[in-house]
């Protein structure tokens, strides 16, 4: 489906080139095991021309602000970036990609982001609270770990760092800690190794990791929204204000950097209130509208979105144009990405061989060898990250709980829902109360 898209020419140098002088911001980290997510919060970040990304994946010197890192221990990423912003002087480059023929009308690179990595480059294990995703491989391999929603328990969701709209594992999926995070073990991992001119379909609040393979990686992708975001949206604004609230609080133990670079800043408790106030107003009308024009543009331009890396905020569509039903009809080309175990259990695959199957392939019918490339893949391990408290507030022989244990608990993903299921319950009925008073004032 992909062949002929413009956008397969998107490699690292030819990006360079359509960039020139403009400086981008590199996410690095160590290339190292430490048995715990490297969260975003904990990685360093540059700002640098895709030129000299280049030079720097080659050993050359002199390469701007990448000269203090070596790239034998570090890798770079340039991701999250937002395509309309990225090259809002050269709009004739949206046109590139056409997501329209997956049945999006008019959707192009200007709703999508871009991703330029080098090999070892990743992102933790997480899940996106709104809407689905759809990820084109443009240059290298990507290595996605993906977890079904009903995994969420094995995975110990966590906020901290706080992010809008992402929900962090406090597991490393490839490098266990199984003492800490013994439940990891009855998780379900799709491994798919995503090859170029290959999409993914991400569907709704699927975890995944994501890791370049390659010395360097180019991918694209976008977000869909759904009408089921409109609840989202709402749970996202009750668990940014608690987030926020115990956070903020004076505390020995809160010390750490909580807050997520992609996150502009934290928010004042008021300026949450505001936002938790218009998110369930707005989607209190949604259920008693179809039509979005009804919703006032204060709801729709306050409601919580994605950020990229420069914390910019991404421009939104109206819902009416991105509320559309996913539907599979891809045609002969859809691969299902199995689940490992299920694989284990029919005898299909073992634990060294590839599990490819998964990606939308462009050039390969389904049912040949040739739809199944043979490259090996990370066994799947995990491991955790404890927070700990700190030293003074734990007691002597006792294990101490935490501000972010305690937060783990009061915003996990099953509380929080219920948690958003009685503040609708509760706006519904003080609405009903204030339309009968305002019906028996008009009376008097």
């Amino acid at each position: 489906m992909t062949c002929d898209w413009p956008a397969l020419h998107w490699t690292a140098e030819h990006l360079s080139g359509c960039l020139s002088d403009r400086l981008v911001q590199f996410r690095l980290g160590r290339k190292e095991e430490t048995n715990t997510p490297l969260y975003e919060s904990q990685c360093s970040y540059i700002r640098a021309t895709v030129a000299q990304f280049l030079h720097w994946t080659r050993g050359q010197k002199d390469v701007g602000p990448f000269s203090e890192y070596s790239c034998l221990e570090y890798w770079a990423y340039a991701d999250y970036k937002y395509i309309a912003m990225l090259f809002h002087d050269q709009p004739f480059m949206f046109e590139d990609i056409k997501w329209s023929e997956f049945g999006f009308e008019g959707r192009d690179g200007k709703e999508s982001t871009l991703w330029i990595g080098t090999e070892g480059a990743n992102t933790p294990c997480h899940l996106d609270t709104y809407g689905f995703n759809l990820v084109l491989q443009v240059q290298g391999r990507k290595r996605w770990h993906l977890f079904p929603p009903d995994n969420t328990a094995n995975l110990y969701p966590t906020r901290i760092p706080y992010e809008e709209s992402s929900i962090f594992s406090q597991v490393d999926v490839l490098h266990p800690d199984l003492k800490r995070f013994p439940g990891f073990k009855g998780a379900k991992a799709h491994v798919v190794t995503l090859q170029p001119g290959q999409v993914l379909f991400v569907p709704r609040h699927w975890w995944h990791y994501v890791e370049s393979v390659d010395p360097i990686t180019v991918s694209v992708n976008t977000w869909a929204e759904l009408e089921e975001d409109d609840v989202a949206r709402v749970t996202e604004a009750v668990t940014r204000t608690v987030v926020c609230a115990l956070k903020s609080a004076p505390s020995d133990d809160n010390t750490d950097n909580w807050l997520n670079p992609t996150e502009v800043e934290k928010a004042s408790h008021s300026e949450n209130l505001r936002d938790l106030n218009l998110a369930v107003s707005a989607c209190a009308q949604r259920k008693t509208s179809l039509s979005c024009d009804d919703l006032g543009s204060d709801l729709r331009d306050t409601a919580p979105v994605k950020r990229d890396s420069g914390g910019q905020v991404k421009q939104k569509r109206n819902r009416a144009e991105v509320s559309v039903a996913f539907s599979a009809s891809f045609g002969p080309h859809l691969l299902p990405v199995r689940c490992q175990q299920d694989e284990l259990d029919d005898g299909e695959v073992s634990t060294s061989s590839t599990a490819q199957e998964g990606a939308v392939c462009s050039e390969r019918p389904v049912g040949t060898e040739s739809t199944r490339p043979q490259q090996g893949q990370h066994a799947c391990d995990c491991a955790a990250q404890d927070p700990g408290p700190s030293e003074k507030n734990k007691a002597p022989g006792l294990a101490s709980l935490t501000t972010n244990d305690l937060l783990d608990c009061l915003v996990h993903p099953d509380i929080i829902s219920r948690v958003t299921e009685l503040l609708l319950e509760r706006h519904q009925d003080l609405s009903s109360s204030a339309a009968k008073d305002s019906e028996g004032t008009a009376l008097n």
